[in-house]
């Protein structure tokens, strides 16, 4: 609860994430019991708050049918929204930087090139399990960096 109320901004929301990380840590218990379980906890409240937050960027777009009405120009954000894209974007430069080069190279084939699993394997000469692994373990790290706390430990490996 420590962890959500630290990293998540609607208070209100709190209990709700709880029961939906406990009904995914269930679900993900009845095909296989992890073998470390308060890390799998964590990342999967991790990964709970970073898809709300994905679904949250997203406006239908019948939610604003005449962008005329907003008085705004659709095209040019704020300098606000500016400043906070920039910093985010040295931020994400910074942890990239600190990943593992493997795993970087991985991340960065995925994320930014667009590159399937089975293309980057054939690039790096690794397997495709290898590959997921990085990219996952890449993502984990640059959500930690990033978005919340970090330990420089676990970025090193």
């Amino acid at each position: 609860m420590h962890f959500l109320q630290k990293n998540w901004y609607n208070k209100s929301e709190i209990e709700d994430f709880r029961q939906d990380i406990y009904e995914r840590v269930l679900e993900a218990a009845e095909t296989q019991i992890p073998d470390r379980a308060k890390p799998f906890l964590f990342s999967t409240a991790r990964n709970l708050l970073i898809d709300r937050l994905r679904r949250e960027a997203i406006v239908p777009i019948e939610a604003v049918a005449d962008l005329d009405m907003l008085g705004v120009a659709a095209d040019e954000p704020g300098p606000d929204r500016t400043l906070f894209a920039r910093d985010l974007l040295r931020r994400l430069q910074a942890a990239l930087d600190q990943l593992a080069p493997r795993c970087r190279e991985a991340v960065v084939l995925k994320r930014i090139e667009g590159l399937s699993q089975r293309e980057i394997a054939a690039r790096m000469g690794i397997s495709e399990q290898a590959v997921a692994n990085h990219v996952a373990h890449g993502m984990c790290v640059l959500a930690d960096m990033v978005y919340g706390e970090h330990d420089d430990a676990r970025s090193a490996q």
